[in-house]
C-alpha cells in the first residue's frame, strides 16, 4: 500500500506541476518569465495578464456564448444519444435492421466529409452566424453513445420484461426504469458534451464572422493574435499593460480562465465518471 500510495502521488504531482508553473507564470511579469525565473511561485506578482483578457467586457460575452451553447449543445446530445442508444442496446432480433444503424453511426466515426462540406452543409442550411452552426453539426456524438449503449446493455432485461407484461410501453420503460439507473453513464457522456464543447474553438472561427459573437475560447485563442498589433501602437491604453505581459503569460492566463468553469463542474460528476466509463465500456 505504500509503494502505490508513493506511485500515485508521484503521478500526480507530474499532472499537478505544470498546472501550477503555468499559474506563477500567469501571475508573473514579462521580464521574469522571459528571464526564466518562474518555478512555481510568482515573480514580481501581476494581474496585468488577466486584466487583458478581462479588458473591454467581451470576455464576459464570449463567456455568455459560451455558455449558451454547452446548456443547449449538452441537452441536444443527451437527448440524441438516449434515443438512439436505447433501440441499439436491443439484440438484433427485436430491432429491425439494428446491425445496418449500428454500422452506418461506427462508420461516420471512421470517415467523415471534411471540413469544406460540412461549411457549405452549414452555410445552405443558413445556420452560418448563429448558435446553432456551433451545435448541431456534431448534435450526435457517436463515440459518446456507444458508452451509454453498452451500459444499457448491461442492465438486467427481465426489469423491463417485467415492466412490459405490467402494461408499460417503450417510452415509459425508458424514461421511468432505465433513466433513473444511467446516472453514472449519463454523468460521464455528460461531463465529455461539455468539455467538448467548452474547449471548441475552431467552429467558432469559421462559422462566426463576428468576434461579438464568439465563444470563449475562440475569443481567447483570437485575443494574443493581435498582441504584436496593439504593441505596435503608441499612445493607447493598452501601452503599459502590454509592457507588463507577453505571449507567455498571455497564454498561461487564458488557460486557467477557460479552465476554470470546468474545474468547478467537475468535482460533482467525478463520483459518477469512473463508474459510469468502466462500466459502459465492459461490453466493447
Amino acid at each position: 500500500m505504500v509503494i502505490n500510495y508513493c506511485i500515485l502521488a508521484l503521478l500526480s504531482l507530474t499532472c499537478l506541476l505544470p498546472f501550477v508553473h503555468l499559474l506563477a507564470v500567469s501571475f508573473s511579469s514579462s521580464a521574469a518569465v522571459s528571464a526564466g525565473e518562474v518555478g512555481f511561485w510568482p515573480v514580481d506578482f501581476t494581474l496585468f495578464s488577466y486584466e487583458f483578457a478581462l479588458k473591454g467586457g467581451k470576455f464576459f460575452a464570449a463567456l455568455l456564448v459560451s455558455l449558451e451553447r454547452v446548456v443547449l449543445g449538452v441537452c441536444i446530445n443527451l437527448a440524441l444519444m438516449i434515443v438512439t442508444a436505447y433501440p441499439l442496446s436491443k439484440a438484433k432480433e427485436k430491432v429491425a435492421g439494428r446491425n445496418i444503424y449500428m454500422a452506418f453511426f461506427v462508420i461516420t466515426m471512421l470517415i467523415n466529409g471534411g471540413l469544406i462540406p460540412t461549411y457549405l452543409v452549414v452555410v445552405k442550411l443558413g445556420l452560418k452566424n448563429s448558435i446553432w452552426s456551433l451545435i448541431l453539426p456534431g448534435a450526435l456524438p457517436v463515440y459518446n453513445m456507444i458508452i451509454l449503449m453498452n451500459f444499457m446493455r448491461g442492465l438486467p432485461e427481465e426489469i423491463e420484461e417485467a415492466a412490459m407484461i405490467d402494461g408499460a410501453g417503450p417510452f415509459r420503460i425508458l424514461f421511468r426504469i432505465v433513466l433513473p439507473v444511467l446516472k453514472p453513464a449519463l454523468a460521464t457522456v455528460g461531463l465529455f458534451s461539455i468539455v467538448g464543447h467548452w474547449n471548441d474553438w475552431f467552429s467558432g472561427l469559421i462559422y462566426m464572422n463576428k468576434p461579438a459573437d464568439y465563444p470563449l475560447q475562440t475569443y481567447l485563442q483570437t485575443l494574443l493574435a493581435s498582441f504584436e498589433q496593439l504593441m505596435q501602437k503608441s499612445g493607447t491604453d493598452y501601452t503599459k499593460l502590454l509592457s507588463m505581459m507577453n505571449a507567455r503569460t498571455g497564454r498561461a492566463a487564458q488557460l486557467f480562465l477557460g479552465a476554470i468553469p470546468i474545474m468547478l463542474i467537475y468535482p460533482f460528476l467525478q463520483k459518477y465518471f469512473t463508474k459510469g466509463l468502466v462500466i459502459g465500456s465492459v461490453k466493447g
